[in-house]
């Protein structure tokens, strides 16, 4: 392996309704990266979260069904070793950066970034606390109202208290027109919108398939979305806005017109919107990108009411890098392309890195121990 080139690890898939779009956006970096510059290795996470090795995880990338490549592999692991899920990083060594392409849970919630902490190694994207808190937008939403970010009104229900947040309760409060999804999920994956005890009822059940803690949010009427990416650790700066339209026939922008079928989908990049309006948005993605403590990228999701008012709706701290994904998309018409994105992305995860390293920890030695008589 040449030593003048870094070594990056490419990390996908992974045990969440994510899993394959992920696959795709890491197919799409490592094509995107600069060979002249980078050795790169990959590993994908399967769905039940064991890390196959660089060779494995290459059949897949190549075109092997990803489920004969593991009903293959899997019979033939040691599961009384404990570190069993993981042991296959070390297949390659010499590993400089590692590039996570992990969406969703397990990725963006801190789990690999405590990982990559112990190994004592670079990564692209956020700190284990800034992701576990961006994850779970019941959190986000705490830190951003206290820090004066505007966002949509909502209550939590859980398993403990669900008999007492009814549909008629949480209607009392938050309107007719209610949108119930988990704090801890992406991509759209398990929201309804729902506008009667029914749908309410069928929603928090199916709701807790996929976390036990769900959000009941207000709705906001004819809502436009509007995207905002931002890159930097301390110095940061956003890019152009831009906006999704989706047919009339859906309800919103959910998993389906995001990566099954976009054909129907719209996107304004960059969005041209009114002066004020823009600054506004752009200024809340930078504030919110440095309350929740995010480095490197994020992409800042909005909804823009019919007076031009701007609310947040969460950050994507490991944002899509699929074909039609918007992250790298809004940097290619800020003047940023894919390739160079990248570079940049790695160079900021090293100087995260070496900032980090210059943090003391003082280690006092303790005498004998006295007690009193």
């Amino acid at each position: 392996m040449d030593k003048k080139k870094l070594h990056v690890a490419l990390f996908f898939g992974g045990n969440s309704s994510e899993h394959d779009v992920s696959k795709r956006s890491a197919h799409n970096i490592y094509d995107a990266m600069d060979k002249n510059k980078y050795d790169v290795s990959v590993f994908m996470f399967t769905k039940d979260g064991y890390l196959l090795g660089n060779k494995d995880s290459m059949r897949i990338f190549d075109g092997e069904d990803e489920d004969k490549v593991v009903a293959e592999i899997l019979p033939k692991v040691d599961f009384t070793n404990p570190l069993a899920n993981i042991q296959n990083i070390s297949e390659v060594k010499d590993i400089d950066v590692f590039y996570p392409v992990i969406h969703g849970n397990m990725g963006e919630d801190g789990t690999i970034q405590g990982l990559f902490r112990l190994l004592n190694k670079p990564w692209i994207g956020s700190g284990v606390g800034s992701s576990a808190v961006s994850f779970d937008k019941d959190w986000t939403k705490q830190l951003l109202t206290h820090n004066g970010v505007r966002n949509t009104k909502y209550l939590v229900v859980t398993p403990e208290n669900q008999k007492e947040y009814t549909y008629e309760k949480c209607s009392a409060e938050l309107g007719k027109t209610l949108f119930v999804k988990p704090a801890r999920q992406g991509s759209s994956v398990g929201i309804f919108k729902v506008d009667n005890k029914d749908e309410f009822d069928r929603a928090v059940k199916d709701g807790f398939h996929y976390d036990f803690k769900l959000l009941v949010e207000e709705s906001i009427e004819h809502p436009r979305e509007v995207e905002c990416s931002v890159l930097g650790n301390r110095d940061i700066k956003a890019s152009k806005l831009g906006a999704i339209r989706i047919p009339e026939t859906d309800t919103f922008y959910d998993y389906n017109n995001k990566f099954v079928d976009a054909s129907g989908v719209v996107f304004d990049l960059p969005v041209d919107l009114p002066e004020k309006l823009a600054k506004e948005i752009t200024q809340m993605s930078l504030d919110a990108f440095r309350v929740l403590g995010n480095r490197g990228l994020a992409r800042m999701d909005f909804l823009v009411d019919q007076n031009d008012v701007p609310y947040f709706g969460e950050a994507n701290t490991l944002p899509g890098f699929t074909n039609i994904s918007l992250y790298p998309q809004l940097w290619q018409v800020s003047g940023i392309n894919y390739s160079d994105l990248i570079d940049r992305l790695i160079q900021l995860a090293i100087e995260e890195f070496d900032d980090n390293a210059k943090l003391h920890y003082d280690f006092v030695e303790l005498g004998e121990e006295k007690l009193s008589k």
